[in-house]
């Protein structure tokens, strides 16, 4: 008997989401006021964030990563919350390496080998047609009716302003820290379209060139991922921010008509330096907001993320979003991540706090 593109026995329908992985070393950047990302407590510990998260999703705990990645204030990885999601919603997790710097202990599949250089360098991602045409091929080969796509790319919101920008988009992203620093953004993604020699709009109709010049290799791939799903019929939900609003906008100048969801979190939708609503608009991504109701929760896998860090990655709000979908009270959500987060503060691998 051959099933139904897209449905598990018994009739649900299959839920899958894709978490790309890669690296940039745009994420070292250092300004007067701190550094450009806070998705690790130190630029050592940044560089594991990535394959840590994909460890976590798969297993629940890090294995090959030396611990659960912590912002420097202590803020766990939104992995946590994706994982705590999974658990009680049942989804399949397909790891994704466009470019690690550090290799997971996670089963992946493995798009490219080489990190993303810092975007001031002359071309970043030398490799940005392949990987957007090898993730197209796998995206168009899927069997699923329905698709979710994340990221886990510490400095990614720098180089999603990059192409943006590039592309002649809204420049306007989100960011892991309570404080967006936005004028340092700003400098960085000015150098690296002078470096590459573009003006704010030179590589619209062009996102490779735009990806190859100042983007980094998770948005290359999240962009082939979109096209050869939608090239498939697969109706595709981005589950993230501004960094997959960025991928959906490489998606619509490669040519991509289809319906996209953009699935995110109530964080990055009050934060108005990422201007979200406005993006997607601009974009005509169906924008779905999921409020996980951590205010006033003194804990702190959840405490952060209501005064301001984090806000969203690894899926997060995908995830959240298809919780609600599938009727999975909020107060279940927020009890499991306690359970997920408490578990891995026990285990050997336990929580680091600075």
């Amino acid at each position: 008997m051959v099933e139904e593109r897209g449905r598990r026995p018994g009739g649900t329908e299959a839920e899958r989401l894709i978490v790309v992985a890669g690296s940039t070393r745009t994420a070292g950047v250092e300004g007067r006021d701190g550094p450009i990302s806070a998705a690790g407590a130190d630029p050592e510990a940044m560089a594991t964030t990535p394959s840590a998260d994909l460890e976590l999703l798969e297993y629940g705990d890090v294995t090959r990563a030396p611990t659960v990645p912590v912002s420097p204030t202590g803020c766990p990885t939104p992995a946590v919350h994706t994982r705590a999601i999974r658990e009680l919603v049942g989804f399949d997790v397909t790891p994704m390496d466009a470019g690690l710097e550090r290799e997971s202990g996670a089963p992946t599949v493995s798009l490219g080998e080489e990190p993303g250089s810092d975007i001031r360098d002359e071309e970043p991602v030398e490799n940005a047609r392949e990987l957007f045409d090898t993730a197209k091929g796998f995206g168009r080969s899927l069997p699923d009716a329905e698709l979710a796509i994340g990221e886990t790319i510490p400095g990614g919101t720098t180089t999603a302003m990059a192409v943006l920008g590039a592309l002649g988009e809204r420049p306007a992203v989100s960011s892991s820290l309570p404080a967006n620093p936005l004028a340092l953004k700003r400098k960085v993604v000015d150098d690296a379209l002078a470096s590459s020699g573009l003006e704010p709009g030179d590589a619209a109709g062009t996102p490779i060139e735009a990806v190859r010049c100042v983007g980094d290799p998770v948005l290359a791939a999240v962009a082939g991922l979109i096209v050869g799903a939608t090239d498939a019929g697969i109706e595709v939900t981005l589950a993230g921010g501004t960094q997959l609003a960025a991928a959906a906008a490489l998606a619509r100048h490669a040519g991509v008509e289809a319906p996209l969801r953009l699935a995110t979190t109530s964080f990055v939708a009050e934060d108005g330096s990422a201007g979200i609503e406005a993006l997607a608009t601009d974009l005509d991504l169906d924008l779905q907001v999921t409020d996980p109701g951590f205010d006033g929760r003194n804990h702190p896998a959840m405490a952060a993320y209501a005064a301001g860090e984090a806000k969203e990655g690894v899926g997060m709000g995908g995830a959240l979003w298809l919780a609600e979908r599938d009727g999975v009270p909020m107060d279940a959500v927020r009890e499991r991540i306690e359970t997920v987060y408490d578990r891995l503060t026990r285990s050997k691998r336990s929580l680091s706090r600075p």
